[in-house]
């Protein structure tokens, strides 16, 4: 099979803000990516989302399927873009489409889906302005973060707020740096997990992965902050999360966290792969953060590839099976 890699290269720029490139990937995850899809005989391109013209290339290069990993190039829909011109070309991709990955990218509308279906989400509000009466409903402390925004750009640890100053003080920093409106919920003192949805000829639940952040108490984190998730494994910075996959969870407790990622995955209609950030609380409530249709695959830090390796998967397997999940969609289509 002729295959594109359309993906976004992680780069260093001092005129822009630090976490500015976080969202993209490295030359190791592309390489490793490349590597896998050539061990299982494809031939392989890789195209950088900045390319001159990706339309002009898509319409004038031939491909069997696209592996997509593009985060796109800016604003509230980028990871929606690539999909967006393959889908005018009638091109074959792996992934979710350019509505769902729109979707997931905007954490208050996701959310509010997920009430509508009853999966358990922290409480929330959003904030426009910044100068909105805050829901009394809400309780504290509460979390600012980026509407629209991943790999836990623009959080760190002065985003859990106590006090209505500040709340307020982090709600107009969010909107004046990063444009976008800022969304506020509950925060949930509980367990970090992440679950992996792969749909491989089936739809299989991946080994939960807990993510326990009491090893980090010399950083002063203790969550998945953009400084946890960039600088993951950093003795120096203290920056040392524990990692079990399986979680230490009770059947009844792990058949619960499973049942509400994939409850997730379809209520957002993702397709071959997601990854679901959830917050079991203190009662066993395990309450979704958000939804990744477009989660990391660096084959050594990612937590999906570790998911995957739990489950007994090779790296090149897990490439292969996102692969074979996309080709017989395409066959079920046509």
């Amino acid at each position: 099979m002729k295959i594109a890699l359309t993906y976004n290269l992680k780069k260093k720029d001092e005129t822009k803000p630090q976490d500015y490139f976080s969202e993209h990937d490295s030359e190791e995850t592309i390489n490793a990516i490349i590597l896998a899809l050539r061990t299982k005989g494809h031939a392989v391109e890789a195209i950088d989302v900045e390319y001159p013209s990706l339309f002009s290339y898509f319409k004038n290069n031939r491909v069997d399927m696209v592996f997509n990993i593009a985060e796109g190039k800016r604003g509230k829909f980028r990871e929606s873009e690539v999909p967006a011109i393959l889908d005018y070309l009638n091109i074959p991709y792996t992934g979710s489409n350019t509505f769902s990955l729109a979707l997931a990218l905007n954490k208050a509308l996701t959310k509010k889906i997920l009430k509508a279906e009853n999966i358990p989400t922290p409480s929330f509000q959003v904030f426009t302005k910044g100068n909105e009466e805050l829901d009394s409903a809400l309780k504290f402390p509460l979390i600012v973060k980026p509407n629209c925004e991943g790999s836990a750009k623009g959080i760190n640890i002065s985003n859990v707020v106590n006090t209505k100053d500040e709340l307020f003080r982090k709600i107009k920093e969010i909107i004046g740096s990063y444009r976008q409106e800022a969304l506020v919920e509950e925060f949930i003192d509980g367990k970090e997990l992440t679950v992996g949805i792969l749909e491989n000829g089936k739809t299989t639940i991946l080994p939960i992965l807990e993510i326990d952040f009491s090893t980090c108490k010399d950083s002063g984190e203790y969550f998945y902050s953009w400084r946890m998730k960039e600088f993951q494994g950093d003795r120096k910075l203290g920056l040392v999360p524990t990692f079990y996959c399986p979680a230490r969870l009770d059947k009844h407790t792990e058949a619960l966290v499973k049942e509400t990622a994939l409850k997730t995955h379809h209520a957002v209609g993702c397709f071959d792969i997601s990854r679901t950030d959830i917050r079991l609380s203190r009662d066993n409530v395990p309450y979704v953060l958000e939804i990744n249709p477009l989660p990391g695959l660096d084959p050594r830090e990612s937590n999906f590839p570790i998911m995957a390796y739990a489950a007994g998967m090779k790296y090149e397997d897990l490439i292969e099976a996102i692969l074979i999940s996309a080709s017989q969609r395409r066959k079920v289509l046509n």
